[in-house]
Formats: C-alpha cells, structure tokens, sequence
C-alpha cells in the first residue's frame, strides 16, 4: 500500500511533466487577463525546472513511500506526504474550476491521485494503524511545494540553465 504512493505520484507526475512548462507559456496571456492579481511572469516555468522540480518531488516521495513501507504506514512522513498527495490533488481541481478549463494535473487528480489516498487511508484504517493528523502534512505541502521550486530555480536558473551554463554564455562586460 505504501509503494502505491510513489506509483500514484508517478503517473500523476507524468501528466505535468508533459504539459507544465508548454502551458504555462500557452495559457498565462488569458490568465493574465482573467486573474491579474496573480504574479503570472513568476510562475512560468521552462521545461528544465519542470524536469528537475518534479525528480526534486520525485525523492521526497519516494523517501516517504519508503518510510511507510518500513513501518506499515505508521511514519508521520508517510501519513503527512500522503495527507499532502490528497490535497494537492484537490488543488487541481480547484485551480481547474477557478481557471475554468485545463491545468496540467487535473486529469490524473480525479482519477488516480483522489482515489488512491481515500484507498490507502481505508487500508490504513482498517489494519488498525493510527492516524496521525492530517493537519501537519497539509501545511508542510505549500513549503515543500515551495522548497522543491526554490532549488529547482537555484539549479536550473530562470531561463532553465544550469547557473555554470548561464556564466559561460555571459557576454564581458566593457571596460
């Protein structure tokens, strides 16, 4: 039941790899309009963070998975990742409604992500295995969300070159 967290993770990560950096770059003119407030050109993500912030999230989720093998689900982490997988899942369908079409992760939220944590906490429950609070892996999501984006920006830099890359392509400054 644990390993099926990073297989659930996997096939819904599969989906925003594949669309993420694309629709960013497609949808932010009519989003721009639609929702001004929200900081568009700071969310626009090249392929390359796309790639590295979903291997980022691919190690803490299989860290977790891992976790929760070992202990027949009783890891806090794994209760927390798998707390946070569900309501993430959720995001989608909320960043799907407030958008009013696509947003990359939204067809595999309903029908793997959702699924699949209702599942592992019935299994969990019925094993007898004690439930820690959600509420700490709820609010430990928007962090690691945004400890996972951080580095892949620090890795990949803004226009998705590694930072030596980026050195080597700068022009000399004039004297």
């Amino acid at each position: 039941m644990a390993w099926g967290l990073l297989g659930a993770w996997v096939v819904h990560d599969a989906e925003e790899l594949a669309t993420m950096a694309r629709w960013t770059r497609q949808a932010r003119p009519r989003l721009e309009s639609r929702l001004p407030w929200v900081p568009w050109e700071r969310l626009e993500v090249s392929q390359a963070h796309v790639n590295m912030a979903i291997g980022l999230m691919g190690g803490v989720m299989a860290g977790a998975a891992a976790l929760g093998a070992r202990t027949g689900g009783r890891s806090p982490v794994f209760q927390a990742a798998l707390a946070g997988f569900g309501a993430h899942g959720v995001v989608h369908l909320a960043q799907a409604a407030l958008v009013r079409g696509y947003v990359p992760g939204v067809v595999t939220a309903p029908l793997v992500v959702l699924p699949y944590a209702v599942w592992a906490w019935r299994r969990l429950r019925a094993a007898g295995v004690p439930v820690t609070s959600h509420a700490g892996g709820l609010a430990a999501l928007p962090l690691v969300l945004a400890g996972v984006h951080a580095l892949a920006h620090a890795l990949t830099g803004r226009r998705g070159n590694p930072p030596d890359a980026r050195a080597r392509t700068r022009r000399p400054r004039k004297p």
